[in-house]
């Protein structure tokens, strides 16, 4: 009977006022579930240990091969998941079954499969929808525990940057998501349209909300199903407008052709067919305009680059290019991935060592995130030249695979009297040896038979460190009790200083 009223109150209030039939919520209402997570954060500049265990909550939507679909943003670091069907009842355990943190997305399996009896999977379009198309969006937010529905039209489709290096369609919507809603179905035409992950805050913004459109839900459950999720494919080139008349006439671009115009190729992958002041014209079969748009429909313009994950075809696209008064028609190979100097955690835990009173890491974006909000560090990293500064959007290469940092304070100890703090500090060389990785710099310091250790370090008018080496090596495991560390560093690097793995 409570299920009964319930619909019949949606009917009357939400989908009646949009002109849709009842029968729209029966569907839906038992395939949205709430999503309990218990979760422990990294802790960039305390990397041996976590951030506190936090209870968290989202939304789910049911979906086909009895799973779960909700962001990745609600379960990732996460211990404990549980589900609770939208009439209450008992919360099921569940696990992580795939989950792609750059595009925001999840898949839940659940310990009891018997729970999909009762909660069917949704059906989800197979087109975007059009703009000032009516939308409802399903979901737990704060404000109580029943399931909330708002509604609204969709304002916008555009192809943005969701987690760097990672873009992807976006749908903006003006009804309302708040906390708690991430993860829950919105829906349009009787259909799930998208999940939503996110609203604007601040700039007076209201009501501006975004999800996820079925599209990239469908490349991500594409990309599962084989058994790994690589990526998206993109092109990772340095482009600009081809706007600028002076630009034009110095390209000997005709006035019927537009494009964009390449910067730098991005030479990370071989046989880019690209070079500097190439226009890129068209992508298949689709012409770029000069501010690097295409035409959807008569009213969605998005980025060209949004085509690529539609005409790829064995890891390539295909382009046409003008170049030097010629039309030229080229494939240029795709990217699944831009690894970078400083990368995101993408759910793991940062690696670290410890030496005596010194924390050593790998620089993440993670970390990068809390010297920002340190507008004093951030100055101070910049004037001495730290490459957390000035090598953040840096490849990793042979000279250097990743930016090995003093992750935290000195550990109190004699041996660093007189030495001023160096969180944050970058290794150079170790003894002259000059430090490309975290793994190398352990592999280093476990080699070394002289008599002392000399650190120095990357930037201007930072102080070296000298150690006695015996003396440093007796002082690390006073330095782990007295502090309650139980290991001297994270599996991968005790692997390293054990002997177990390569120099």
């Amino acid at each position: 009977m409570k299920k009964f009223l319930l619909r019949t109150t949606l009917c009357a209030g939400l989908i009646a006022s949009l002109g849709l039939p009842c029968a729209w919520a029966a569907p839906l209402d038992s395939s949205v579930v709430k999503v309990f997570a218990t979760v422990r954060y990294p802790a960039p500049f305390t990397p041996w240990t976590k951030q506190a265990p936090q209870d968290i909550s989202g939304s789910g939507v049911v979906i086909e091969g009895d799973r779960i679909l909700t962001n990745a943003h609600v379960v990732l670091y996460a211990s404990d998941i549980e589900v609770q069907a939208t009439e209450a009842g008992d919360r099921v355990p569940a696990t992580v079954a795939a989950v792609a943190p750059g595009i925001d997305l999840a898949v839940l399996k659940l310990d009891d499969p018997s729970f999909f009896k009762k909660h069917p999977p949704i059906a989800r379009a197979n087109v975007l929808p059009h703009i000032k198309d009516p939308v409802l969006v399903y979901g737990f937010p704060i404000g109580g525990n029943t399931l909330s529905i708002t509604k609204g039209i969709v304002s916008r489709i555009e192809y943005v940057s969701y987690n760097y290096p990672t873009s992807g369609l976006r749908i903006q919507i003006d009804a309302a998501i708040n906390p708690g809603n991430s993860g829950g179905p919105a829906a349009a035409g009787g259909k799930m349209i998208g999940l939503a992950f996110s609203r604007l805050v601040g700039a007076d913004a209201q009501n501006i909300g975004y999800i996820i459109p079925d599209e990239e839900i469908e490349l991500f459950l594409k990309g599962i199903a084989a058994g790994h999720y690589a990526g998206k494919p993109a092109l990772y080139d340095d482009l600009q407008t081809l706007q600028n008349q002076g630009l034009r006439r110095y390209l000997g671009v005709p006035e019927s052709t537009t494009g964009v115009v390449v910067l730098k190729p991005y030479d990370s992958l071989a046989g880019n067919p690209l070079e500097k002041w190439d226009v890129i014209t068209h992508i298949g079969d689709t012409p770029i305009d000069d501010q690097g748009m295409i035409d959807l429909n008569a009213d969605v313009r998005l980025n060209f680059e949004y085509l690529v994950q539609k005409d790829v075809r064995d890891g390539k696209v295909p382009l046409t290019i003008f170049r030097h008064g010629a039309v030229l028609h080229v494939e240029e190979p795709v990217a699944y991935d831009r690894p970078l100097l400083i990368p995101g955690l993408e759910g793991q835990y940062p690696s670290y060592f410890i030496y005596g009173p010194i924390v050593f890491s790998a620089a993440t974006s993670g970390m990068l995130a809390g010297i920002q909000s340190k507008a004093p560090l951030l100055a101070m990293l910049s004037f001495i030249g730290s490459p957390l500064v000035t090598q953040r959007g840096n490849a990793p290469g042979p000279q250097r695979q990743d930016l090995v940092v003093i992750a935290a304070p000195f550990f109190p100890n004699r041996l660093v009297e007189g030495y001023g703090n160096h969180t944050g500090a970058v290794v150079y060389s170790v003894n002259g040896t000059r430090i490309v990785s975290l793994g190398q710099l352990v592999a280093v310091l476990r080699d070394l038979k002289s008599e002392y250790v000399t650190i120095d370090f990357d930037g201007r008018s930072i102080e070296s460190l000298v150690f006695p080496r015996a003396a440093l090596t007796a002082a690390t495991q006073e330095v782990l009790t007295d502090n309650g560390i139980r290991a001297q560093g994270s599996p991968d690097m005790l692997a390293i200083w054990q002997g177990s793995a390569g120099k």
